[in-house]
């Protein structure tokens, strides 16, 4: 088990955690997720022993790891742009964490060897031991990396954006890979991504922070279906956020009325572009007209024109939209399938749309 325990950090006068408190679970990874200035890789280097907390507690498997160097913390760290050292071949970057330590603590060279070639098997990297990091792809110089970091056989990994700078296709393939490894190894890991799709496919659990608090932890699942604050519902996956007000248990959305379990004041109502149905004009729903038609792979974007003015962007699958059959500058009706409120950071409560 890994804590951190009211963790606050400042730099000069910004402050990037403010009493941060966090577990992790042993055996899990976690995301770190939120945007730039988050204080996501400030936690993530606290947690490494790289920085110091002006305040708080990290506690490492129930020791006491605050004061600790980061070379006493048993941490394994990757980059997001490698750090691999480009005069030592591909062995002797993943050999060197190993061939560092002193006395005897240093195992033997066959030792070395040993784990070397065990750990280019696992990264799936046999066979190019004796190359420079300038002679591998990007997506190879991260396996060293991460080759790198296990070797010293960390209780706890850490990686900073570890995909961040390679291009989409690569990055879609290594994560599925390192959640694969994870499950065959049982690490303990705690990543920072600001790559929402990312948190969501590899993640045991996630963490949603923002302005260096922490606005949610939950699985995948709990994030993504029940967002705990405004916050997390905008940040995570796509959402149309529909500014109203609630009086008596409705509010009004298009022009039609919603009831809603909160209490009455300046609301937003969140929708997701899938939890909307579109169908011929009705008078039973609002009207709103096709704007853009955008085909994305097995998915279908729709951004609607409703007549005060508002843009709704709805999804739909491929067969559902041929079944519209409708253009742009398309009259349609609109169904709100789910609706959720929130009164200033209160709720989110569910609307009834009808």
């Amino acid at each position: 088990m890994i804590e951190v325990q009211n963790i606050t950090k400042h730099f000069g006068a910004f402050r990037a955690l403010d009493n941060v408190s966090l577990q992790v679970p042993k055996g899990k990874l976690v995301a770190l997720l939120g945007p730039s200035g988050s204080g996501k890789t400030t936690l993530l280097r606290i947690l490494a022993g790289l920085d110091a907390p002006d305040h708080g507690r990290v506690i490492l498997d129930g020791i006491e790891a605050t004061g600790q160097k980061a070379r006493d913390r048993g941490i394994g760290f990757v980059f997001q742009h490698y750090a691999l050292f480009r005069h030592m071949t591909v062995a002797d970057n993943i050999a060197f964490g190993l061939t560092v330590r002193k006395g005897k603590d240093r195992p033997p060279r066959a030792e070395i060897d040993r784990r070397v070639a065990a750990l280019l098997d696992l990264v799936q990297l046999s066979g190019l031991a004796g190359r420079y990091p300038t002679q591998l792809s990007g997506g190879q110089r991260q396996r060293v990396a991460l080759a790198r970091a296990l070797a010293v056989e960390p209780r706890l990994l850490l990686l900073d954006e570890p995909f961040g700078a390679l291009d989409a296709q690569v990055r879609k393939e290594l994560r599925r890979w390192l959640r694969r490894l994870h499950d065959e190894l049982g690490l303990t890991g705690v990543f920072v991504t600001h790559d929402q799709e990312e948190a969501l496919e590899v993640a045991d659990e996630v963490v949603v922070m923002n302005k260096g608090r922490i606005e949610q932890i939950g699985t995948p699942a709990e994030i993504y279906d029940q967002p705990a604050t405004p916050f997390v519902f905008g940040f995570l996956g796509h959402v149309n956020a529909l500014p109203c007000r609630v009086e008596g248990g409705t509010a009004c959305l298009f022009g039609r009325a919603v009831g809603v379990a909160a209490p009455d004041g300046e609301a937003i109502a969140f929708v997701r572009p899938h939890e909307i149905g579109l169908g011929l004009p009705g008078a039973a729903q609002p009207q709103a007209s096709v704007r853009q038609i955008s085909v994305l792979g097995p998915v279908v974007r729709i951004d609607l024109d409703l007549p005060e003015g508002t843009t709704l962007e709805v999804e739909a699958s491929r067969d559902a939209f041929s079944q519209l059959e409708i253009d742009r500058g398309s009259a349609v009706s609109v169904l709100l399938r789910r609706v959720r409120f929130f009164v200033g950071e209160a709720g989110p409560w569910e609307g009834d749309a009808g």
